[in-house]
C-alpha cells in the first residue's frame, strides 16, 4: 500500500494538457503517467540526470497521452515569429493554445527571471490583450501576462535540450472514448519499449539508461557532485521523479497491475529518499539507494510485458 501524493510539483505539460482538455480530462496524474515519463532513468549525455526514459521528452509525451486518451489536436511548430504571434492572438478560453516547450528563464512574470537557464516549460495561452499574452502558467500563476515580444523570445528553444521553436497544440477534439484505466493497460507495451530502449526515438550519444545510469550516478555521488548536477537533482529531478513514479504506482494499481504497481511504488520511495541524502551530503546513503534502484527497471519491464 502507498499513499497518493497531492501538492505542488513540476508537472507543467501534464497540467497544461489537463487544462486544455477541460472537464473531460482524467487529471494530471493519469496524464503524466500516460506520457510515459515514469518508465526509465537516464544520464543525458553522460552528465545530466533525469528520472525519465532515454530518448523521451515532454513533446513526445504529450502526443502519447493524447493518443492514449482518444484525443486529436492541431500541432504546429517552427515558422516565423510573426506567424507564431498570430497563433497567440487566435487563442481564447474556448480554444486555448497549449504552448511548449518554452524557456522558463525568459518568462518574466515570475520573480528573478530574465536570463535563460535551460529549463523547459509548458503553458496554456488564453489570448492577447493590449500587447500582452494572457496565459495560465501551471507553475503557480493563473492569468499571467507577458509582452508578446518577450513571450516569443521565451518560445524559442535555442537554450533547451529538445524541441522546435514555436511548438503549440490547439483544437483539441475527442475522437474516441477511452477511460483512463483502459488507456493505462493499452499503454503498457509502449512503456515496456521505453524501459528496454526499443521505442524508436533517437538517444543522444553518451546517454546512459536505467541500471547503467543509476550505477554511474551512484559512483559520481560518491566522488562528489559538482554544483550544477547537485542542483539539477535536488531542485528538479528527484522531486518530479518520485512524484511521477508514485502516480505510476497508483495508476497501475487502478488498472489491476498489482506487481508492476508495487515495483513503481518501491522506485518512488527510493527516488524520493534521495532528497535528504543529497541535500545533507550523505553520499553513501544516496549511492546505496541508486544501486538498489538500478535493477528495478528491468523488473518493471518484465511485469509490464505481462499486462
Amino acid at each position: 500500500m502507498f499513499l497518493p501524493y497531492n501538492g505542488s510539483g513540476h508537472y507543467c505539460y501534464a497540467n497544461s494538457l489537463s487544462m486544455a482538455l477541460g472537464p473531460d480530462s482524467p487529471g494530471p496524474a493519469f496524464i503524466e503517467v500516460l506520457t510515459g515519463s515514469p518508465f526509465g532513468m537516464q544520464l543525458f549525455d553522460g552528465n545530466t540526470p533525469f528520472f525519465d526514459p532515454a530518448g523521451w521528452d515532454g513533446d513526445i509525451g504529450l502526443d502519447a497521452a493524447c493518443a492514449a486518451l482518444g484525443w486529436e489536436c492541431v500541432r504546429e511548430s517552427g515558422g516565423t515569429p510573426e506567424a507564431a504571434a498570430d497563433r497567440l492572438r487566435a487563442a481564447g478560453p474556448a480554444d486555448p493554445l497549449l504552448v511548449g516547450p518554452v524557456e522558463m528563464g525568459l518568462l518574466t512574470h515570475a520573480p528573478n527571471r530574465g536570463t535563460p537557464f535551460g529549463a523547459d516549460h509548458f503553458v496554456v495561452v488564453l489570448g492577447v490583450e493590449g500587447g500582452l499574452v494572457r496565459f495560465h502558467d501551471p507553475a503557480g500563476f493563473p492569468f499571467a501576462t507577458v509582452p508578446v515580444g518577450q513571450f516569443l523570445e521565451a518560445w524559442r528553444t535555442d537554450t533547451l535540450l529538445y524541441g522546435e521553436s514555436y511548438t503549440s497544440r490547439r483544437g483539441f477534439v475527442r475522437v474516441r472514448e477511452a477511460a483512463a484505466v483502459e488507456a493505462v493497460r493499452a499503454s503498457a507495451p509502449a512503456w515496456t519499449a521505453w524501459l528496454r530502449g526499443e521505442h524508436g526515438f533517437p538517444v543522444t550519444e553518451g546517454t546512459l539508461a536505467n541500471r547503467e545510469a543509476a550505477e554511474r550516478l551512484a559512483a559520481m555521488v560518491e566522488k562528489g557532485l559538482d554544483e550544477g548536477m547537485r542542483n539539477q537533482l535536488v531542485q528538479f529531478a528527484v522531486q518530479v521523479g518520485a512524484r511521477r513514479l508514485n502516480d505510476a504506482g497508483a495508476c497501475l494499481a487502478a488498472a489491476g497491475a498489482d506487481e508492476a504497481s508495487a515495483i513503481a511504488a518501491r522506485q518512488a520511495r527510493l527516488v524520493g529518499g534521495l532528497q535528504y541524502d543529497l541535500v545533507n551530503g550523505r553520499a553513501a546513503g544516496a549511492a546505496a539507494a541508486l544501486r538498489e534502484l538500478g535493477p528495478t527497471y528491468e523488473a518493471l519491464s518484465l511485469e509490464l510485458a505481462e499486462i
